[in-house]
């Protein structure tokens, strides 16, 4: 699956062609093997998805689980670890992402899947990881938006590094990731002013 997703990643879904998935697969290129484990490329294509979403699904619940180990740690160091994972999910996804940009719009089904997959539950582990530190107990806060924008930033920073060779504004990951943190920290003992209308 690794293979063929960092192959559709390079060169793109309509470019690879069945021989050199076999061929990374180590099937003998051309012969048809592939047919005996997918029925066509788009297949192969939605099965490397799905894997991906099964990992995201597995690290999310288990980084909820053990966010409790952590808790000793004063919350700056807590954002800043969550911020790194964000972004080191991001690096573990590139292929992932590289495909979706290049060539899902063809498959409007495997894009919902991925959103309700990974993108939504990343998301949501955000939102429930922000909810349940003991800083936010008082806080009555839209968690999920608040994530949004939070995890919003980490996607942009990566995305805008990854697409243009360098991080906006040219601010290196680790003042992202302190800056990151500290709009997380203003979260604390914040007094509302409401909207006006």
């Amino acid at each position: 699956m690794a293979e063929s997703l960092r192959l559709f990643a390079d060169r793109g879904y309509a470019a690879t062609s069945v021989a050199e998935i076999e061929a990374a697969a180590g099937l003998s290129p051309g012969a048809g093997g592939l047919y005996r484990h997918f029925r066509s490329k788009e297949e192969v294509l939605a099965a490397a998805i799905r894997e991906h979403i099964e990992r995201t699904r597995q690290q999310v619940s288990d980084v909820l689980d053990q966010a409790f180990q952590y808790e000793g740690r004063p919350l700056e160091i807590r954002l800043r670890m969550t911020c790194q994972a964000g972004l080191a999910k991001m690096r573990e996804e590139q292929d992932l992402i590289r495909v979706l940009f290049r060539d899902l719009d063809q498959f409007p089904n495997l894009v919902a899947e991925m959103r309700e997959g990974i993108v939504n539950p990343l998301y949501d582990g955000i939102a429930t990881w922000l909810s349940q530190q003991p800083e936010f107990a008082d806080s009555d806060e839209d968690w999920a938006a608040i994530a949004s924008i939070l995890g919003g930033a980490v996607v942009n920073y990566w995305l805008a590094n990854e697409s243009m060779y360098e991080p906006p504004t040219r601010i290196d990951e680790k003042r992202f990731v302190a800056g990151w943190a500290r709009l997380g920290l203003g979260l604390v003992n914040l007094d509302r002013t409401p909207a006006s209308s």
